[in-house]
């Protein structure tokens, strides 16, 4: 069964347009190993910079199957190096009833 995820990115000092890149490029890698849905994802922005992608994975184990897949560990090495993980529920836009942000994703 699909499993819907939300995940909020915050980009470290001058790592913004890196991070952006990266976004783009996430759910094509997962996808080309066959761990997420044909659902295209959604990725925004905050008004503070942090990115907030939604998509969606084909099951629970394939999300499983994605921490101990190489390429995925090395993409995830990378974003790393650009930001980090924060909970959505952080996130000053979720505080208000319907959230608003900035799509960057609309060529994926």
């Amino acid at each position: 069964m699909e499993r819907i995820v939300i995940v909020g990115y915050k980009p470290f000092k001058g790592k913004e347009a890196e991070l952006k890149e990266f976004s783009k490029s996430h759910w094509k890698t997962l996808r080309d190993l066959d761990l997420v849905t044909d659902r295209k994802p959604i990725i925004m922005e905050a008004a503070d910079g942090i990115i907030v992608e939604i998509f969606g994975w084909k099951s629970k184990k394939a999300m499983e199957e994605a921490h101990s897949n190489s390429e995925v560990l090395e993409m995830w090495t990378e974003y790393s190096k650009v930001c980090e993980y924060v909970p959505i529920g952080t996130i000053k836009e979720a505080e208000n009833l319907f959230s608003e942000f900035t799509p960057i994703n609309e060529n994926i």
